[in-house]
């Protein structure tokens, strides 16, 4: 997947890693590679719990034999579907944005190719999640999806995330996330399916509100007026 560009890390390495990962992704939250480096140095358990899943899911083991990759080669045929489809969707969200599915930092610090692998699935499976419950890139909406998906994974970097997203809030913004979104997050993190199990790529040509409703997904209340 990755040959080649995974660093080896003893104990004292990943405390190091981990700790100034953190430092510098709450100094400046914009630097997708720190947030990346956190998740993999904090995260091996569960990434660990993660896999055991997907290998116990039919549809998680399929995921885990052929390791299908979420980069432009591989889904750019998301942007000819239906509107009314999961794929047409998720590429109507990359392209308001001006997003490419190329962006995400390469996993470098995990040991073995099977969890380099579930980790690489679960940074590049977030504009899906983005996309189904209907979450903004904006600091609120980046903090309910990171609540999410601590629902689904364990990380503590999504724990932490969340701890550092909250007090960049406005008292505004922290009146709402905490009022409105983080309640909702916390439920729709327990009630929707396994999300890592599912191998979105073969469900892109499928309405997407009959797979939200196939998976148990409840999008994002709108914001109160």
């Amino acid at each position: 997947m990755i040959q080649g560009a995974r660093v080896q890390l003893n104990g004292w390495q990943q405390v190091a890693v981990a700790v100034g990962s953190a430092v510098g992704a709450l100094l400046d939250p914009r630097r997708a590679d720190l947030i990346a480096a956190l998740g993999e140095t904090t995260g091996r358990p569960a990434f660990e719990s993660v896999l055991q899943r997907m290998k116990r899911s039919p549809e998680g083991r399929a995921v885990l034999l052929e390791r299908p990759r979420v980069i432009y080669e591989k889904v750019g045929h998301a942007w000819d579907l239906p509107p009314n489809t999961f794929g047409a969707a998720y590429a109507s969200f990359m392209g308001s944005r001006n997003f490419s599915p190329d962006d995400r930092p390469p996993v470098r610090f995990m040991d073995t190719d099977e969890l380099a692998y579930v980790a690489m699935r679960a940074r590049e499976v977030h504009d899906f999640w983005h996309t189904l419950f209907g979450l903004p890139t904006n600091l609120i909406g980046e903090s309910a999806l990171k609540v999410i998906e601590f629902q689904q994974m364990y990380l503590p970097m999504c724990f932490l995330s969340v701890i550092g997203g909250s007090a960049r809030f406005s008292e505004k913004q922290r009146k709402l996330f905490f009022q409105h979104y983080f309640p909702w997050a916390i439920r729709a993190g327990m009630r929707s399916t396994d999300l890592m199990c599912v191998y979105y790529e073969q469900h892109f040509h499928e309405d997407l509100e009959d797979l939200r409703k196939k998976w148990g997904i409840v999008p994002a209340p709108a914001a109160p007026v």
